[in-house]
């Protein structure tokens, strides 16, 4: 899109445009261009085939449940916290301003990201990656330390792990032979979750995009929106309503015809280069079907990415708290430092509080999924208050700093913008 710009702006500038009367309409497309992105072919990347035969799905085992509800990081749990942590505070906070004002992840921060080796996590050993038992606690923490970072460059890291563990978990023996291999590799594709689709009070359980039987397998039709890096990304799990009996998820590949990407920046996320993905009498084989199209697989993986954006909100709105307390206790006002105004330590508390609040019933719901039980309640409860604390942290955050809250001079402004997306985003990560 920015070489397409570029050549238009270029061509809006030119000579012969002028003499041909053509200026006017060449600046409007120009202008459009900028305005809403181009739409086009979904990005043809490597193809995908199987390195080996598996005679059975490669699942991993729930986590041994040992009856008691304890938040320690293991010594493994540690260092990849510390490892994600590090890279965050380096790579990611430096890079985020700069990321947002340009819609794209810095050249080669996402392949250092994926250097990390997050989706090996998710991966069980037999298909090359280092997982022995399912480790959701483990990837909220993940998700929790990126978002510290910066939220919309954390999204775009974590966008090809979604894929990764729903193809482990749901995946069959012939899907996780043909698109695993690539997540356990040097070169890791992106890809994404998609489920969100732009429509007031969006329920993910009502796509409105179709999906319809053929005698080859599936057509698919309809728009996802705020897709991350949809313009890089090569291959994508897609929810669609399947004929009028409830929403399904298919895997569909940017290569596929009818397949077309139109740039969609939004408010926050912009890191992420969030876009539409936009399905055209897209012709899927029988076998893109995942997890068999059951209601309560389904079901999990909306559960799963709700908690992951629980996660990402308890991140960032850590971020906004370390920033505003040294924030506050330099700040002088009338000979003192704000903090010790009373409305300005209450202020500082009420983050505190709710944050806590917000990250312990996250990790409690990450900790039963992680042990096979249910824990629908407590995802609700996460979900629940990462949109509403979440965006009233993002909100305080702001406050707390005045005037210098609404320019771009501190990264707070930013974390608000972000935090507000927790309550009306589906899909993207996945813990």
């Amino acid at each position: 899109m920015g070489l397409g710009l570029s050549a238009l702006t270029r061509l809006a500038g030119s000579k012969v445009i002028e003499r041909a009367g053509l200026r006017k309409p060449v600046q409007n497309l120009v202008s459009a261009g900028t305005r809403n992105g181009f739409r086009v072919a979904g990005a043809a990347g490597r193809t995908f085939k199987s390195a080996q035969k598996l005679g059975k799905p490669a699942r991993l085992a729930p986590a041994e449940d040992t009856g008691l509800f304890d938040l320690t990081p293991s010594e493994d749990q540690q260092l990849i916290v510390e490892t994600v942590t590090e890279f965050a505070a380096e790579q990611l906070r430096p890079a985020a301003a700069d990321a947002d004002a340009k819609l794209h992840a810095p050249e080669g921060l996402l392949s250092r990201a994926a250097e990390l080796g997050i989706t090996l996590v998710g991966i069980p050993e037999e298909l090359g990656g280092v997982g022995t038992e399912r480790s959701v606690v483990t990837n909220a923490l993940v998700a929790e330390a990126l978002a510290h970072g910066d939220l919309g460059l954390a999204v775009a890291v974590l966008a090809p792990s979604a894929v990764s563990t729903a193809l482990v978990s749901y995946g069959d023996e012939q899907q996780q032979a043909d698109y695993l291999p690539a997540f356990v590799g040097e070169n890791v594709p992106a890809a994404a979750l998609a489920l969100q689709e732009r429509t007031a009070l969006f329920d993910p359980f009502k796509p409105a995009t179709k999906a319809r039987r053929t005698p080859k397998g599936y057509q698919l039709d309809g728009v996802k929106s705020l897709v991350p890096r949809a313009a890089d990304a090569e291959l994508f799990i897609v929810s669609a309503d399947l004929e009028g009996r409830g929403p399904a998820l298919f895997l569909v590949e940017s290569s596929n015809s009818g397949v077309t990407i139109e740039s969609e920046p939004a408010m926050g996320l912009r890191g992420a280069a969030t876009g539409k993905l936009h399905l055209e009498k897209v012709a899927l084989p029988a076998g893109a079907l995942l997890g068999g199209g059951k209601a309560e697989v389904f079901t999990e993986v909306v559960r799963l990415s709700r908690l992951g954006w629980a996660a990402l909100a308890a991140g960032t709105a850590k971020a906004v708290l370390d920033y505003v307390v040294p924030y506050v206790n330099e700040r002088k006002a009338f000979g003192e430092p704000v903090s010790h105004r009373q409305a300005v330590a209450f202020s500082v508390a009420d983050i505190a509080i709710e944050l806590e609040g917000l990250r312990l019933v996250a990790l409690r719901a990450a900790a039963r999924a992680e042990q096979g039980k249910p824990y629908a309640r407590e995802v609700a409860l996460a979900r629940k208050l990462a949109a509403d604390k979440g965006m009233q942290i993002g909100s305080a955050g702001v406050q707390l700093l005045g005037g210098h809250g609404f320019v771009k001079e501190h990264p707070v402004e930013r974390w608000y913008r972000d935090l507000r997306a927790i309550g009306v985003m589906e899909g993207a990560v996945l813990l």
